[in-house]
């Protein structure tokens, strides 16, 4: 029988008893309990974290019919309960009464739970602690849960640092509960997007054991290559034949667009579960994942750094994985909140880039209205006018599409990079442009090559700020770029382009077929 696509559902109770789909996680489970107490993992958002705080909660409840035909259905001693205490930090409504009035919140939630009398006037801290001691005097040690830990102040990243800061420091005392009452704990896993230092908020907590990197947990959220194929075979066989293609076909297709999200350099890549859910009940190629949260503060961050290539570079591994707020590093918050993964691993450095189609296209896209004012849902209807032109042999066009992006490049970017917004706009237009564009790495002297294939020709492009076209197309025929494309047998187009800082846009530009 087939099962519904758990789309939008966290809740483990709720995926088993409802007949939705579940890809059987609970082999990592398992090793995870039975390995250990203290427990920090960071995913980005959407990746099954929550579910994963869930499946714990029914497993320490003890709730053996909703494990039925799971792994750890042979491997668990059901005898063995213990009073779970789990927190969720979104939704407990702290951007409206305060952090503090939201913990007192989330905990009353947990008090009312289990039957536990609230205490009098006291910090959420101090009511923590009581929480915690009133559940083990029961006679079974406490498992607590705490899912998305950092809400408070990923919230406020972008927007309103100092309030970010004062919630980090909050949090940090209100953590430390967990290290004074060590010995009432059977269990303790964290989760959140972001990973500050132990210094930054778990200070406190020298016995937390970080699995965000580990290798034996790098597939424990996330769908395998096997787990896709084995998990919804009926809905790839549907699926294809819908879309009139083959199943090599289409399984390539779901890989190039969803898959490549790797959290070790050696292990297996996997599948944003949300993106893979709504693919198969919309049977159509689509941004869904990223269309889940708009990383606003992260396009505004990169523009004040004035960073617009984020993809494909190398990163020193031992402080890139975590972050902290008075020193916030763009190759830290880019991996931890899922637009960067790890792809490879050489002489001590990892080298991040885009995980797939999906997340490059669509931070593209955000990138470019960052940079110069097109709107998002213009983005792709631009690249498929240039392409048309492109194909068209018709360049004229191709720069009136230019011109009218550099024409609406915000003043105070240009003010700020008089000569690096003409890079962003040139590299992020040309990116977009996909498989057909290749850009080289910009220099700080105003150029930027470009070559645009086409079924019928090439075109080398090179753009020279405040000098003449012709010497733009000189540069082509001088240091023979086109050389590289004479083995496709294809008519290759040089043009060169002259930038104006005066006007901020294209003055003029010229053409030549190359020759040997």
């Amino acid at each position: 029988m087939a099962h519904k696509l758990p789309i939008g559902i966290q809740d483990f109770r709720t995926v088993i008893t409802e007949g939705f789909k579940y890809v059987d996680k609970t082999r990592y489970v398992h090793q995870l309990t039975t390995s250990g107490k203290f427990y920090f993992l960071s995913r980005p958002r959407r990746f099954g974290k929550s579910l994963t705080v869930a499946t714990l909660q029914e497993l320490y409840r003890g709730s053996r019919e909703l494990f039925e035909g799971l792994w750890i259905a042979d491997h668990w001693d059901w005898t063995k309960r213990h009073p779970v205490a789990r927190l969720t930090l979104t939704g407990i409504g702290f951007p409206i009464v305060g952090l503090e009035a939201a913990l007192h919140f989330a905990l009353d939630k947990v008090l009312a739970e289990h039957d536990v009398p609230p205490p009098p006037n006291c910090s959420a801290s101090q009511k923590f602690d009581y929480l915690l001691n009133m559940l083990a005097d029961r006679g079974q040690k406490v498992v607590v849960l705490i899912d998305e830990y950092d809400a408070p102040i990923v919230h406020y990243l972008g927007e309103d640092t100092d309030k970010a800061r004062r919630h980090r420091d909050e949090l940090r005392e209100f953590y430390t509960v967990l290290k004074n009452c060590d010995h009432l704990l059977e269990l303790v896993f964290i989760t959140g997007v972001s990973k500050f230092s132990k210094v930054g908020i778990f200070s406190g907590l020298n016995n937390l054991r970080d699995i965000t990197m580990h290798p034996q947990y790098a597939t424990m959220l996330g769908y395998t290559q096997a787990e896709l194929e084995n998990n919804f075979a009926l809905e790839i066989e549907q699926t294809a034949q819908n879309l009139k293609i083959t199943r090599e076909q289409l399984l390539e297709q779901i890989r190039h667009w969803y898959n490549g999200y790797r959290f070790h350099a050696n292990a297996e890549a996997v599948y944003n579960p949300v993106s893979v859910n709504l693919f198969f009940d919309t049977q159509e190629f689509n941004n869904y994942w990223f269309a889940t949260g708009t990383p606003t503060f992260l396009v505004n961050l990169l523009k004040q750094q004035g960073v617009y290539d984020v993809g494909a570079h190398h990163v020193d591994p031992s402080g890139f994985d975590s972050f902290e707020l008075d020193n916030l590093k763009l190759s830290a918050i880019l991996y931890q909140t899922g637009y960067l993964t790890i792809t490879g691993a050489e002489e001590g450095l990892l080298t991040l880039d885009y995980p797939n189609k999906e997340v490059r296209d669509s931070m593209l896209k955000h990138l470019l209205e960052g940079f110069t004012g097109v709107e998002t849902e213009h983005g792709l209807a631009l690249v498929i006018r240039l392409q048309r032109a492109f194909e068209a042999n018709d360049l004229e066009q191709v720069f009136r599409l230019l011109r009218g992006v550099f024409s609406g490049v915000p003043y105070q970017l240009y003010e700020k990079w008089p000569e690096r917004f003409y890079h962003a706009t040139i590299f992020l237009v040309f990116r977009l442009l996909g498989v057909r564009a290749h850009s080289e790495v910009c220099t700080a002297d105003g150029r930027m090559d470009c070559a645009v294939e086409t079924a019928q020709r090439v075109y080398i492009l090179e753009f020279k700020l405040d000098e003449p076209a012709e010497a733009a197309l000189a540069q082509i025929r001088q240091k023979r770029y086109y050389e590289a494309w004479w083995h496709l047998g294809k008519p290759v187009l040089g043009v060169g382009v002259q930038l104006s800082s005066q006007t901020r846009n294209i003055e003029r530009w010229t053409t030549e077929e190359m020759s040997a």
